[in-house]
């Protein structure tokens, strides 16, 4: 029964976190910069995310590959 009422709290402060912190964004967004448009529609950016996303398959790799060992020998100590 307590780890109900646990459970039921995290989830209950995890919700208040969440409605609080919506309330900060901004309402509009930031304005163009000055040469936006002059030749057409400018792209933004140009952040490079292909190392990004491979740091971030690996972290996810290796996580994998940890929980899949320990639950392997769980098993085996059974």
């Amino acid at each position: 029964m307590k780890s109900k009422i646990k459970y039921f709290l995290a989830g209950l402060i995890i919700c208040f976190a969440t409605l609080i912190t919506t309330n900060v964004q901004a309402d509009d967004p930031p304005p163009p910069p000055p040469a936006h448009g002059e030749t057409g529609n400018v792209p933004g950016g140009g952040a490079p995310i292909g190392s990004g996303l491979a740091i971030l398959l690996s972290l996810g790799g290796g996580y994998g590959a940890k929980k899949f060992y320990d639950y392997r020998k769980k098993k085996k100590e059974e």
